[in-house]
């Protein structure tokens, strides 16, 4: 596999981890401390990450997005994973399923998230229904031109309060094969709309100024021609974007693993005992050369992934592989370089401990490992019958 990047790939490298170094990671101590972002300096991140045309890239260009490919999303991904979620959140990538946006709500609800006028909530996690997305108990009954939701999300992550929420709800059972199947259908559900409450969730250990709120509907209507997509194909539009968003975790793995590395190797090479750098024991050279070859396979499944959905070939086993080794492999990595600094690896002076902390959600959102290895074992056994 050939992954050299092309001069422009490795200018708009150039440009993020610039980016990243100056306007987001100066400020990543006081927002963790603080547990959120100001809104002065949300609007400044914002406002610089549009000039730089970072925002809403991952949209193409007949909306006013960007219109990068995924290989240069992942790149993208990979230099803000180096930072908090709670930072380069500002820097904002709409879901891309607002593409299926049609009529009046392309103005409504897609081009101002485009712009920056508006923010959205992916509204999909619910209390008993995590990775098992059947289990979900939100309902969606049609009356009249109208349907009335009830029901509750949690876990659902953003950096500031949204303007709306995709929210998806179980809208009647189809009979397949393998038996009753639950037809889930998407509905853009605006704030302020009558029944729709949202609640800041609990505080997290990890990405401390990203915040997860709690969504409930009583009685809540919403319009017939607030149904994005297709009535009953909801999941059929949430799974394009649950698998590129297990990439952009990997990928974000991949930029905290060599953040990680950087900081791990200039202490070995700096920190002496015993009258030598710690370098020079085997203990802490090893976990050096394990933590870089981690990183370079992690990358490589990455590309490959990111490659792949370029050519829209990419099959939700290749993103699952890139998520499970990656979000694994920077746990590793951030476990290793809290041992080579040893007592100051914990000490909230420096940011290790904090990287530490971020790393160990990468395991669970989006899909735990054991969904990932699920997703793997399963594509590898079906076409045998299993």
């Amino acid at each position: 596999m050939d992954y050299q990047f092309t001069e422009e790939q490795n200018m708009l490298v150039e440009s993020l981890r610039a980016f990243v170094d100056q306007e987001l990671i100066p400020y990543e101590n006081e927002t963790d401390k603080a547990g959120e972002v100001s809104e002065e300096l949300g609007n400044q991140i914002k406002k610089k990450s549009m000039e730089m045309g970072f925002y809403a890239a991952n949209l193409p260009e007949s909306v006013g997005g960007g219109g990068l490919d995924y290989v240069g999303l992942a790149l993208m991904e990979r230099e803000f994973g180096k930072t908090t979620y709670g930072l380069h959140g500002f820097c904002h990538r709409p879901s891309e399923i607002l593409m299926a946006c049609e009529g009046d709500q392309i103005e409504r609800f897609l081009k101002p998230c485009v712009s920056g006028e508006k923010k959205e909530f992916f509204a999909l996690t619910e209390p008993g229904a995590g990775s098992d997305i059947m289990s979900m108990q939100t309902r969606a009954e049609r009356d009249g031109d109208d349907w009335i939701v009830n029901g509750s999300k949690h876990f659902i992550s953003s950096v500031i309060m949204a303007d709306f929420a995709i929210v998806f709800a179980q809208t009647g059972i189809t009979e397949t094969p393998r038996g009753p199947r639950k037809q889930v259908t998407a509905f853009l559900v605006e704030k302020g709309t009558p029944g729709f409450d949202i609640e800041l969730g609990p505080r997290c250990a990890a990405q401390r100024a990203y915040h997860t709120y709690q969504l409930s509907f009583t009685d809540c209507r919403v319009p017939n021609g607030n149904i994005l997509g297709e009535e009953g194909k909801g999941l059929d539009l949430a799974d394009k974007w649950l698998s590129m968003g297990r990439v952009w975790v990997a990928a974000a793995a991949c930029g905290k693993a060599e953040r990680l590395l950087g900081l791990a190797t200039n202490w070995a090479a700096e920190r002496k005992q015993f009258g030598q750098p710690i370098g020079k024991f085997q203990g802490t050279a090893f976990k050096l050369a394990d933590m870089a070859t981690e990183l370079q396979a992690a990358n490589l499944l990455v590309m490959n992934a990111a490659r792949k959905a370029d050519l829209g070939i990419m099959e939700p086993n290749d993103a699952a592989m890139a998520k499970l080794f990656a979000s694994e492999m920077v746990g590793r990595a951030a476990d290793n370089t809290v041992q080579i600094y040893g007592g100051m690896g914990l000490m909230e002076d420096l940011p290790v401990e904090r990287l530490w902390r971020d790393a160990r959600l990468d395991r669970i959102w989006d899909g735990t490992s054991e969904i990932q290895r699920h997703i793997i074992s399963r594509s590898l056994l079906r076409p045998l019958g299993a």
